[in-house]
């Protein structure tokens, strides 16, 4: 077959986006273009007879006309080559209109009455294009899958991650009903974890066409000779270095905050400060504090920004000091209302310096001028190494905003030591320094990289794609359980031999696979999972995969099945029934690896100072904590269960149960968000332990069977949704969403998402909900942390709630007893009570506990929802007094 290359030199015709841009708003998306009440929506364009393909090309021309659009060279030459019928591999710099080339295939597709899918690595974009491509093409054209949410899956265009598309294709086969397919951020190909997904399309999908998108690809020669040699079609290579806004390098020679001044007096702010860990991100966040870069008009209007902001978890008060002095931090540690605040000052022009990690990339909005590299080296998970020029070109390519900047600048800095060894050279060459003490460059986790590195990191092009490929028990299960072709005995299997000779890998690594295949095979067969039975009438056998083992499999829904297996086990009349659930929840979740290593130092301190006091000499000491671990409750129990579960589940390896104890020890103690960030030293990783949470909460109310919740259980659950609420509500109410399956985003009026059920309908939940705030309450109480109390609670206004109201309440308390009692007997059903007394309206009184057990002393509160359909996460009740 023949391959069209199609390459658009520097310098060539550079059309004028007509869109109107505001200085510091927020870039639309390459696939969001303007579109006034005049403009036909590309919906309107697909009513009528089919017409040809250039009759089709003809409409999208003009369509992007009447937006007032004038097509970039690359993305009028990937335009045209889609609609001749070929494949098309678009490698064109970043923010260089390449979502518009993938619109366009849409619009194909659906014009010859067939399918499209559109692919992405992260769910953020997935779900950003979804909205997008259901304003371009109407609601009822557009579904999403992402394994969170299913959505008008059926849909002519379809929404979804890699992983996603591939589990189809691996299930379904070249049959799947996907005639073109769009993969976005095509560089995924040779990720090393995920690479796989990308490949199984390409190996599979011989009647699709195929779009591959990205700003790093490299030499895909390879890549293009196999797609052609499989699906008969010719591919065309659409190649630019031509950026809608162009770049400027240099290496700097000054220190870090000299390098900022000068960056930001010469007016190319904002300014990315690229760092390769999210510690080394808070550390220049902090090195920054000391220089003056934000006027008094810029550091007044961003503290009346913030005015009204919680800033209330341990790490909010660094946060509220960095943005005030106009310096913004943003790394996946952080609380994500953190994240969204930076992102939505960034985009006014606010703040002149952002400090983050290189992980900032799709699905983050922040606008920025310059990228600056703090290092050109970093740690990749197994050693130090200088970066990739596909990841230096990744980290670069964000700077410069379309539509606004006329240029974009990227910038690295020296080794710090390398600096102050020039300066003191300098200073000892002009005899101002008798003696040069030399500064050593660090120890760890540094390679010395110096101005030459940086050239040959902006000059060289991408390196060639490596072939990602394996085998293992998913992706073997997901083949076997094919239909059998009748032209093609073998079914399943002979499809994962194909799917190897076919793969993008060498001769010995085929050769590798296939013994791997056979050994896989074969402990599937043992487990039970696959019989071989003789064919009717014919030699040889046929496999068949056994009907208990669901047909949507998935490593993630095996180990749902495990907790589901264990907690038949379980015996709900044990005391500890609810605590050990958790447990069983938390060990199929992924590792918080800064929360465990918390727990782990704190035991190891508390474990030297006994060893310390008991005389032992320091040699055992070190013996002793290296035996120390992170709380593992029920562990031996666990592993054994698990042992004897995985035998009939051999795709399930030993690093899949990990028992642990984060959530269950916040409950035992009824502990806050806050409370666990300050006992562990969380401060710089809140957002780590929100999201566990969050993922222990989601498996906690979506996995396991109502019938294994007692109340306590319920009660649990109440208690970690009211904790996430409290620090942020952002991922609780991203994932009912998601749970609850909206059709579209509230502001889409053709597909209205369905009204949900109002937060009384569920009276069971409902009372869980209210015993959660009462506890809260009565935690604060019992720590005398009348601040606390203020927030517990709907304030009424006539007669509002302060901390010295709280202490004159509880005085008559602490007359006749010590404390309050806060433990499990305080969290008891039987100390709520709960009355309805009218149409959402509701009193409550929770008793306080007291160390005799007279229990005189109660909170009444009123409820009063009659007037609210959506109810937020603020505390629902409003407390009367506190008395006897």
């Amino acid at each position: 077959m023949c391959q069209c290359h199609v390459h658009v030199p520097p310098g060539g015709h550079v059309a004028v986006d007509k869109r109107t841009w505001l200085p510091f708003s927020t870039p639309m998306s390459e696939s969001e273009p303007s579109v006034d009440d005049a403009t036909p929506s590309l919906q309107s364009l697909l009513d009528g007879p089919a017409g040809s393909d250039d009759e089709a090309l003809e409409q999208f021309l003009d369509w992007t006309i009447d937006l007032g659009l004038e097509l970039y060279p690359a993305q009028e030459d990937a335009v045209l080559e889609l609609f001749a019928g070929r494949h098309v591999v678009l490698d064109t710099p970043t923010g260089s209109g390449k979502s518009l080339v993938a619109v366009a295939m849409h619009f194909r597709a659906m014009k010859r009455g067939e399918r499209s899918v559109y692919t992405s690595p992260i769910k953020a974009l997935v779900s950003e294009k979804f909205f997008s491509l259901c304003r371009d093409f109407g609601a009822d054209n557009v579904g999403m899958l992402t394994g969170d949410a299913s959505i008008n899956r059926q849909a002519p265009i379809l929404c979804c991650t890699a992983e996603v598309l591939s589990n189809m294709v691996l299930r379904e086969g070249g049959g799947l009903p996907i005639e073109h397919v769009v993969m976005d951020e095509f560089h995924y190909y040779a990720d090393r974890d995920r690479g796989m997904a990308w490949q199984v399309p390409l190996l599979t999908m011989h009647r699709a066409t195929f779009l591959l998108m990205s700003a790093t690809l490299g030499d895909t020669a390879a890549i293009r000779e196999s797609i052609e040699g499989f699906t008969g079609q010719e591919m065309s290579v659409v190649h630019s270095l031509d950026r809608p806004v162009p770049l400027e390098f240099e290496y700097r020679e000054t220190l870090m905050h000299e390098t900022i001044q000068e960056l930001v007096a010469a007016g190319r702010a904002p300014i990315y400060l690229v760092n390769f860990s999210q510690r080394e991100a808070a550390e220049q966040a902090q090195n920054l504090m000391s220089v003056n870069f934000t006027s008094k008009e810029d550091k007044k209007t961003i503290n009346g920004q913030l005015k009204g902001f919680r800033f209330d978890s341990p790490y909010g008060a660094v946060m509220r000091r960095y943005l005030g002095h106009g310096v913004g931090l943003h790394h996946a540690g952080l609380l994500p209302k953190y994240r969204l605040l930076v992102e939505k000052l960034s985009q006014q022009g606010l703040l002149k310096v952002i400090s983050g990690t290189d992980t900032l990339g799709v699905g983050v909005n922040i606008p920025i001028r310059t990228v600056l590299l703090s290092k050109l080296c970093k740690y990749d998970g197994e050693r130090t190494r200088i970066l990739s020029v596909r990841e230096f070109r990744q980290i670069t390519g964000r700077a410069g905003r379309k539509g606004f900047d006329d240029k974009g600048w990227v910038a690295a800095q020296p080794p710090e030591h390398v600096v102050e060894n020039k300066r003191l050279a300098q200073k000892a060459a002009a005899g101002k320094k008798k003696k040069v003490r030399k500064r050593q460059p660090p120890q760890r986790g540094y390679v010395p990289w110096d101005g030459k590195t940086f050239e040959r990191l902006c000059s060289k092009p991408c390196e060639p794609l490596n072939s990602v490929f394996f085998v293992d028990h998913g992706v073997m299960l997901n083949l076997l359980q094919r239909t059998e072709d009748p032209g093609r005995p073998g079914g399943g299997y002979r499809a994962l031999g194909d799917l190897i000779s076919a793969s993008h890998e060498g001769y010995k690594a085929k050769r590798r696979l296939r013994r791997e295949s056979a050994r896989l095979f074969k402990s599937l067969v043992e487990a039970g999972i696959v019989e071989l039975q003789p064919r009717d009438g014919g030699r040889g056998k046929r496999i068949v995969v056994s009907e208990e083992l669901q047909r949507n499999f998935s490593l993630h829904q095996s180990q749902s099945l495990f907790l589901i297996h264990a907690l038949s086990r379980l015996e709900p009349t044990d005391e500890t029934y609810a605590l050990d659930l958790l447990t069983l929840v938390e060990s199929i979740l992924e590792h918080p690896r800064p929360v465990l290593a918390g727990q782990v130092n704190k035991l190891k301190g508390q474990l030297v100072a006994r060893l310390k006091a008991d005389g032992m000499p320091y040699e055992e000491r070190m013996e002793k904590l290296e035996e120390v671990t992170w709380p593992r409750p029920n562990a031996e129990w666990i592993y054994a269960v698990y042992n004897h579960f995985s035998q009939t589940h051999p795709w399930l390896l030993e690093d899949h149960i990990r028992p642990k104890s984060v959530a269950r020890d916040m409950f035992e103690r009824y502990l806050t968000i806050n409370d666990y960030i300050v006992e562990y030293g969380l401060q710089r990783m809140e957002g780590v332990l929100l999201r566990y949470l969050s993922q222990a909460y989601k498996a906690l109310t979506q996995i396991v069977p109502d019938y294994h919740k007692t109340e306590e259980v319920v009660d649990m659950a109440a208690y970690l949704r009211a904790a996430l609420a409290r620090v942020d509500s952002s991922l609780v109410q991203e994932w009912e969403k998601m749970r609850d399956e909206p059709l579209l985003g509230e502001e889409e009026e053709a597909m209205p998402r369905p009204p949900q059920p109002h937060i009384t309908a569920d009276e069971r939940a409902f009372t869980a909900r209210v015993r959660a705030e009462l506890h809260r309450l009565v935690k604060a109480l019992a720590d005398r942390d009348y601040d606390e109390a203020v927030l517990c609670l709907r304030q009424d206004p006539d007669a509002p709630w302060t901390a010295e109201r709280f202490e004159e309440a509880m005085a008559s308390f602490y007359s006749g007893y010590e404390r309050v009692i806060f433990d499990h007997r305080a969290r008891l059903a039987d100390k709520t009570v709960l009355t309805k007394t009218g149409f959402r309206c509701y009193d409550a009184a929770q008793i306080l506990v007291d160390p005799d057990e007279d229990n005189y002393f109660s909170i009444d509160a009123v409820i009063d929802l009659s007037e609210e359909e959506e109810v937020s996460d603020d505390p629902l009740f409003t407390v009367l007094r506190i008395g006897a």
